[in-house]
C-alpha cells in the first residue's frame, strides 16, 4: 500500500484456529487484507485528528470470517438469501468440469441462448447440453454471446495461461499519482470525539456492482464517508445482495446516456469515484481514469475487476467463483475427483477490503503530496497472492466461536436485518453503520 513499515507494530490479532478452514491460507488472507484497511484507516484518522500515534489495530479471526460470508449469514425478516441460481453452479463436460454464473436474468438468458436452449430450459436440459461438449468449448461459446462460464483448470494448466503470466508480473495492488494537482487539505477531525471517522466529509460515488466494489465503499462509509451508490436502471440488483452490502450508503439509478449533466455535478464535488466493472466498459462514457482526473483535479479513482485491466483475459466479465475455477483454486479445494470452493467469497471480501484501503492510503498520500490517483486492483490477481505468495500470520489460536457471536440485528426499510458486524476494529473507531440499507435506487442522485 505504500504505508510506513514501522506502522505494523500497531496492529495484532485475535488467532481462531478453525476461521475459515481450507487447504490454502483463507484466514491469513482474510486477516491481513482486513488488517491492512484497518491499519490504513487508523492513519488517516491520526493524520486528520493530529495524533500524536496511529491508534493501534485489532483484528479478531471470528468477526473476519462472519463477515467474509456475510452475504450467506443475511437474514431478511428471518429469512435466509437467495443464493446462486440453479444454473449457477458446476456442470460435468465431456472432458472436465465447467461452472457457469447465472445469478442475473442477463446472464441466463446469454447463457442458454449460447447453448441453443429454450429461455425456459430446466437445469437437466443444460446439464445434457453440456455433456456433450468440451469443456473449452464451452468456455469460448458462452463467452463469445456475453455470457458467463469457466473451464476447470489445474494450477498447473492456469500457470501455462498467458493471462496467469499477465497477472504474476503485476503487484497485488497497483497505485499510480497520474498528475500534479495540489494537495489535498482535509477537514480536521476533533481528537477528543466519541468516535474517530477518518473518512468523514468525504464524498464516495459508488459505480460497483456485486461483492468486491460494494464491500470496500460499504468500509469506507463504515469509515464517515457519504457514500452513493449509482446503478442504470436497467441494471437492478439482487435484492439481498444490495441489502448485505448497502449498508452505510444511498442508493440511486442513474442513466448516463440521458443523465449526464447530473453525473457530472455530482463529480465536480466528488472526493472518491470506485468503479467495479470490466475494464473498459465505462470508457465509452467518457469515465476513464485520465478523463475523470482531468475534470476533477485531486481525485482518487479506484477500479476492481475480475481478470485484471490487462492480458487476453483483460476484458472478460468475471466473478469470485468463476476465478477459483480458472485459477486452480477449485481443483486444489475439491475432493474425490470432484471440484471444490473455497469456504467464502474470500477473494471478493479480500479485494474488497483491500481496495478500500489503497483509497485510505491514497488519500493520507494526497494529504501530503497531492495529485491525483489511481489504485486497481483485480481479483485474479488476488488469487495469485493466495496461491503463491501469501505468507503465514499468527498460527493456532482459541476455537472460533459460533457464527452468531458475530451478528447484529437492524431494523430498515428493508425489514428486520440480522447481520454481520464491521470486522474493521481500531481504538476508537467506530462499530457499525450510521445507516441501515436502502431499497435500490431510492434516493435521489444527490449528494447530502
Amino acid at each position: 500500500m505504500g504505508g510506513a513499515p514501522g506502522l505494523l507494530s500497531r496492529v495484532s490479532a485475535v488467532a481462531r484456529r478453525d476461521a475459515l478452514d481450507a487447504r490454502l491460507p483463507v484466514r491469513d488472507l482474510a486477516r491481513a487484507c482486513v488488517g491492512a484497511c484497518a491499519l490504513a484507516a487508523a492513519e488517516l484518522g491520526a493524520r486528520r485528528a493530529g495524533l500524536a500515534e496511529v491508534p493501534a489495530v485489532t483484528v479478531d479471526d471470528g468477526a473476519v470470517a462472519a463477515a467474509f460470508r456475510s452475504e450467506r449469514l443475511l437474514r431478511v425478516d428471518g429469512r435466509a438469501p437467495d443464493a446462486f441460481a440453479p444454473l449457477s453452479r458446476f456442470w460435468r463436460t465431456a472432458d472436465g468440469w465447467v461452472r457457469t454464473h447465472a445469478n442475473y436474468p442477463h446472464h441466463r438468458a446469454r447463457l442458454l441462448a449460447a447453448l441453443g436452449l429454450p429461455q425456459d430450459a430446466s437445469a437437466e436440459q443444460v446439464a445434457g447440453r453440456l455433456a456433450e461438449r468440451s469443456a473449452l468449448e464451452t468456455e469460448e461459446t458462452v463467452y463469445g454471446a456475453g455470457g458467463l462460464a469457466v473451464a476447470l483448470r489445474t494450477p498447473g494448466e492456469w500457470q501455462a495461461h498467458e493471462q496467469a503470466a499477465e497477472v504474476a508480473a503485476r503487484p497485488l495492488v497497483e497505485r499510480e499519482r497520474r498528475d500534479t494537482a495540489r494537495t489535498r487539505v482535509l477537514p480536521p477531525l476533533d481528537p477528543d470525539a466519541a468516535v474517530l471517522l477518518p473518512a468523514a466529509g468525504l464524498r464516495v460515488l459508488d459505480l460497483t456492482r456485486v461483492l468486491a466494489g460494494p464491500v470496500a465503499t460499504r468500509t469506507l462509509a463504515l469509515l464517515g464517508a457519504d457514500v452513493l451508490r449509482v446503478d442504470a436502471p436497467r441494471l437492478p440488483e439482487l435484492p439481498d445482495q444490495h441489502a448485505d452490502t448497502g449498508f452505510g450508503k444511498r442508493s440511486a439509478t442513474l442513466d448516463l446516456t440521458t443523465g449526464r449533466d447530473t453525473f457530472e455535478e455530482l463529480l465536480s464535488t466528488a472526493d472518491v469515484v470506485v468503479t467495479g466493472y470490466r475494464p473498459g466498459a465505462l470508457d465509452r462514457f467518457g469515465l476513464s481514469p485520465g478523463e475523470l482526473a482531468a475534470r476533477r483535479p485531486g481525485l482518487v479513482v479506484a477500479q476492481v475487476s475480475a481478470w485484471g485491466a490487462y492480458g487476453p483475459w483483460g476484458g472478460r466479465r468475471g466473478f469470485d467463483s468463476l476465478v477459483q475455477v480458472a485459477t486452480g483454486i477449485a481443483v486444489i479445494e475439491g475432493t474425490a475427483g470432484e471440484p471444490g470452493a473455497l469456504p467464502a467469497q474470500a477473494l471478493d471480501h479480500g479485494t474488497g477490503y483491500l481496495l478500500a484501503a489503497a483509497v485510505l492510503r491514497a488519500l493520507t498520500e494526497q494529504s501530503y503530496e497531492g495529485g491525483s490517483r489511481l489504485v486497481r486492483l483485480a481479483l485474479v490477481r488476488s488469487a495469485h497472492w493466495l496461491t503463491a505468495g501469501i505468507g503465514p500470520g499468527p498460527a493456532g489460536g482459541t476455537p472460533c466461536p459460533d457464527p452468531d457471536a458475530w451478528l447484529t440485528e437492524t431494523d430498515s426499510a428493508l425489514g428486520r436485518l440480522r447481520h454481520a458486524r464491521p470486522p474493521v476494529s481500531f481504538a476508537g473507531g467506530p462499530t457499525g453503520w450510521q445507516r441501515p440499507p436502502v431499497p435500490w435506487g431510492s434516493d435521489p442522485a444527490t449528494w447530502r
